[in-house]
């Protein structure tokens, strides 16, 4: 008999979970990095700002987290409230939200005596394959208590779809449990069909301990491809929980399926009610490891990490040459310019008339004609100006994230650090956007302020929201934990409202007060040059196949790791790769603007502004249709809610890559269009 999943696999602990599908995420170890009381806090700047808009309770542990009631039925109470302190000052709110997100010394881990309850939270279900398809654990027919209690949570908890409700396990530290009863429930047909097909679908469960997550399958499923045909469907029905302790902390936490049989579903037939008896075991143990690194690869698959340094070594070689060859090959091109300008200059001095000038004017360097032409301003001067303000705030909130990382923020561990930090840097950005937008706007004449500054902050805001209407509608219909309260909507609105907008309007009133002329070494004739007929390859379309195609392949091997992490089941930690790659990707989109760029000015084609924007902004392009090579090819999501969300946001990164690498290469475009201007003699 060949099985279409294979029969569970084990562990380094013979510990038996599901099917071996995804070996590698059968038995999860989790094990967080304890601080030391030397590390300094790891708090961002000015984050003090956003605090005065934000109620959001920091997440505690244990018996110190603050929790919430609500009547069976009812899995998604207000899970934003304010905290006691919040009537004092209106900053006080969001600097806990702060200090729930960034780790502190010493407050990352609980500590135990021994004896002391450890609280278990029941998370959240959802297909393995479909990562944020995610439901309710209680949604499912298990053991429940008669009045479910939730924990508070972080607002990067509940973006990351988190639910987390009070258990009916009990456990304390450092007391072993064999085999106690968690609870003995009658199941009805309906319930049955519904538990089979969860575990049809590869349902895995999450549970947390002390802030560590643990997951494993809700029950095991066989089927033989040989006559007579078989599908067999079993539901784990006693878990096995593996807890390791150091001093008075939980560094490991584990649960798994030990030596115990599924129930079989397939005998539960006929009218019903069924019995079902559910049963757990816990075991502690003491270890002498205090960091994550020390337990690297208990897993089982210790080959991975190794394997994934090596590709990632090799693509940044291969990056890294492709960056030299482009910095050459600017480098040529300027050393031309310089040999030009010198015999133009040798050619002033020695010609007796200008009929010599006149001849050495209709020779290849074309772009010497046009330099009345160069700086004459383009259309949708105010469009311009707004992507050129979103892409610089979208390099400064990168640039910050990545450096957020570097600087050990982000515990894997913890739920939706990366969310909450995001969302405080793009609301505190937003006033980059308001100041280089604006400023730009006034250097080139534009006369409507206040609407560059409206459609500065709606550029990117706005089809954010209606991508994100369709993807949270598509969650709600469907009953996922992906949908976001109401509360946490008019919180992030609030945001945006009190914290974004008023930013980009003062970002924006600084720069159009610090903008003076713009800087032109060529004066702009009141009559357009006629733009000759362009060959093919100098051609916008060429260009942009041209300048995206070369930054997408210096990142394309890191954007399948990247892939891998957001719509997968990995864990980035490789952030020093990532921004060395974020550096590369910057380079050769200013690399290759500046080479498309003195090519369409060669051509006598003045109409550089909007072109290079395009150009490197077209990576973008390139980014989204890789996202539908990755679905259809290297992963096996599926399913209406997680087809939607895939394909929606996906859609936004490649225009926030369309925005940031636009802006990137149009400022390199301008500052290598001045330099080889400013040195011409011009009557």
């Amino acid at each position: 008999m060949i099985p279409s999943l294979l029969p569970p696999s084990t562990n380094q602990q013979g510990a038996h979970l599901g099917p071996a599908a995804a070996p590698d995420l059968l038995t999860w170890n989790h094990t967080p990095k304890l601080p030391r009381a030397s590390e300094a806090p790891r708090l961002v700047g000015a984050a003090w700002l956003v605090g005065c808009f934000w109620g959001l309770p920091s997440a505690g542990r244990g018996a110190r987290a603050s929790r919430q009631q609500a009547p069976p039925g009812q899995p998604f109470p207000n899970f934003l409230s304010a905290g006691p302190m919040a009537s004092h000052h209106p900053c006080v709110p969001l600097l806990l939200l702060l200090l729930g997100t960034c780790p502190l010394p010493g407050s990352s881990e609980a500590q135990y005596k021994p004896g002391d309850p450890v609280m278990l939270y029941v998370n959240k279900v959802g297909p393995y394959h479909n990562p944020q398809e995610t439901y309710h654990y209680y949604q499912l027919p298990v053991c429940s208590p008669e009045k479910i209690r939730h924990k508070s949570l972080t607002l990067g908890e509940v973006l990351d779809g988190d639910r987390m409700a009070e258990s009916l396990y009990q456990i304390r530290f450092r007391e072993n449990v064999e085999k106690r009863t968690l609870c003995e429930m009658k199941l009805s047909p309906d319930q049955v069909a519904q538990l089979r097909r969860a575990i049809e679908e590869l349902y895995y469960f999450e549970f947390v301990v002390d802030d560590l997550p643990l997951r494993g399958f809700v029950g095991y499923m066989e089927e033989s491809g040989f006559l007579p045909h078989s599908h067999k469907v079993g539901l784990w029905t006693h878990l096995d929980f593996h807890l390791e302790w150091n001093g008075n902390h939980i560094v490991y936490a584990n649960v798994s399926v030990r030596d115990v049989k599924p129930r079989s579903l397939d005998d539960l037939a006929g009218p019903g009610p069924f019995p079902m008896a559910h049963t757990y075991s816990i075991r502690w143990s003491e270890t002498a490891t205090e960091r994550r690194g020390e337990r690297h690869g208990r897993g089982g698959d210790d080959a991975f990490f190794p394997r994934t340094l090596e590709i990632h070594w090799l693509s940044i070689i291969n990056s890294m040459v492709l960056v030299f060859l482009l910095v050459g090959f600017v480098v040529v091109i300027l050393m031309r310019v310089l040999k030009n300008d010198l015999a133009r200059y040798n050619l002033d001095e020695e010609a007796s008339t200008s009929a010599a000038a006149d001849d050495y004017d209709q020779g290849d360097n074309g772009w010497k004609i046009i330099h009345t032409d160069v700086f004459r301003f383009p259309p949708c001067r105010g469009l311009l100006c707004a992507v050129l303000g979103v892409g610089s705030q979208f390099l400064a909130l990168g640039t910050g994230i990545i450096v957020m990382a570097l600087l050990g923020v982000f515990n894997v561990h913890r739920h939706g650090a990366i969310n909450s930090a995001a969302i405080l840097l793009y609301a505190l950005t937003c006033c980059v956007a308001g100041y280089v937008s604006s400023h730009f706007y006034r250097q080139l004449g534009g006369e409507s302020w206040v609407w560059n500054i409206v459609l500065t902050t709606s550029l990117f805001s706005a089809p954010f929201f209606l991508t994100w209407s369709v993807v949270n509608s598509v969650h709600w219909a469907n009953g996922s934990t992906q949908a976001l309260p109401a509360t946490t909507i008019l919180l992030l609105l609030s945001v945006w409202l009190l914290v974004g907008f008023p930013l980009t309007v003062i970002g924006g009133i600084f720069g159009k007060n610090r903008a003076g002329h713009f800087d032109a070494p060529c004066r702009t004739k009141n009559i357009a040059r006629e733009i000759p007929p362009q060959p093919w390859y100098k051609s916008t379309l060429v260009h942009m196949t041209i300048g995206g195609f070369l930054p997408f392949s210096a990142i394309s091997v890191e954007l399948y790791y990247i892939f891998a992490t957001v719509w997968g089941r990995e864990q980035y930690t490789l952030y020093g790769i990532l921004f060395f790659v974020f550096a590369i990707l910057l380079s050769v989109g200013a690399c290759i603007s500046i080479a498309l760029t003195y090519f369409q000015l060669s051509g006598e084609d003045y109409r550089w502004w909007w072109r290079s924007v395009l150009s490197a902004g077209s990576t973008g392009l390139f980014i989204f249709l890789y996202s539908v090579f990755y679905y259809s090819r290297r992963s096996n999501m599926s399913g209406t809610v997680q087809t939607v969300e895939f394909f929606g946001y996906s859609l936004l990164t490649a225009y926030v890559f369309f925005l940031m690498l636009g802006t990137i290469s149009f400022f390199a475009s301008l500052k290598f269009i001045r330099y080889i201007y400013v040195n011409l003699k011009m009557d």
